[in-house]
C-alpha cells in the first residue's frame, strides 16, 4: 500500500523542498520583502499580453496571493511594487 501526497515535499521532513522555494526581495511600501516565485509570476502574467495596466496588476496580485500571504492593508502596496517589477523586467 503506497500513501502518495499531491505535490512535491521534502522526504526528511514533509515540508517544501528549500529548491522549490523561490524568493527575490522587492520594495513594498518602502520595505524589502521577501516575494515567492516573483519571476514565474511575472513571466506567466507577461504571456497572457495584457494590454491594460489595471488587469495586468489584478492578474500579479492574484497570482502573487496564491504563493505568497499579501495583508489586505498592504494590498495597494504590493500591486505597485509588482508593478515596477513587471515593467522593469525586460521581456
Amino acid at each position: 500500500m503506497t500513501n502518495e501526497k499531491e505535490g512535491d515535499y521534502c522526504t526528511v521532513c514533509g515540508g517544501v523542498r528549500p529548491d522549490a522555494i523561490k524568493i527575490k526581495t522587492i520594495l513594498v511600501d518602502g520595505k524589502e520583502t521577501g516575494v515567492n516565485q516573483l519571476d514565474f509570476i511575472v513571466d506567466g502574467v507577461r504571456d497572457l499580453h495584457l494590454a491594460d495596466d489595471a488587469a495586468i496588476r489584478a492578474e500579479l496580485l492574484r497570482r502573487a496571493g496564491e504563493f505568497n500571504y499579501i495583508p489586505t492593508k498592504k494590498r495597494e502596496a504590493y500591486g505597485d511594487a509588482l508593478m515596477r517589477e513587471y515593467t522593469a523586467t525586460p521581456e
